[in-house]
């Protein structure tokens, strides 16, 4: 029987353009270094998020060799945005202005309740997040992140989506397992919207 990431791919293969698939091929996965540097930065990095490295290193502009791979294959709750997987040294060198959520909006952090979900913990400096994925505007508008840190009634490894204008950070789901089970229960429709 197929994990939870040959699952998610087969599928995915199935519905990608021909181009896409074809501009895929030239993807590979990251190393068992550059694996192993992702769980020491991050120790309670999920297994299926690693399992998806070792098959595709990144589609956020990635270059392989001499091709540059920039294919869409994630979403989010908000269907009209598909997203790329960042490659593990892009994951590793995101912006780590070590901010939280409550630096950035002050105390609407706690009293806009449509600016934060509950189960995210405001104060935790958002370095902490391991930001896996941009949006097709290259992050402008929304990125996905794993929250190891929440607050009480979140679960540690919960998916978090930014969407920015106006901005909100939501729980899209508990894990990254989760995570890829909803995206393929709705038939993977970020691919439709492009």
């Amino acid at each position: 029987m197929k994990n939870i990431v040959e699952q998610y791919l087969a599928g995915l293969q199935e519905r990608l353009s021909e181009e896409d698939k074809a501009e895929l091929t030239y993807a590979s996965g990251a190393t068992a270094a550059q694996l192993e540097k992702l769980q020491q930065t991050y120790p309670d990095c999920p297994a299926s998020l690693l399992q998806l490295l070792a098959k595709i290193d990144g589609t956020y502009w990635r270059e392989y060799g001499e091709h540059t791979v920039s294919v869409l294959i994630l979403g989010s709750d908000i269907h009209r945005y598909p997203y790329y997987l960042k490659s593990v040294d892009q994951i590793l060198e995101d912006d780590k202005y070590g901010l939280s959520i409550r630096d950035i909006y002050g105390e609407d952090a706690d009293e806009t309740p449509e600016l934060v979900d509950t189960g995210i913990d405001s104060n935790i400096n958002m370095n902490r997040w391991l930001c896996f994925s941009d949006c097709t505007n290259n992050g402008g508008t929304s990125k996905l992140y794993l929250d190891f840190n929440p607050a009480p009634g979140g679960a540690s490894g919960q998916v978090v989506r930014f969407l920015h204008d106006p901005d909100n950070y939501r729980v899209i789901a508990g894990s990254f397992d989760e995570y890829l089970l909803k995206l393929m229960e709705h038939d993977y429709t970020f691919i439709s919207s492009e």
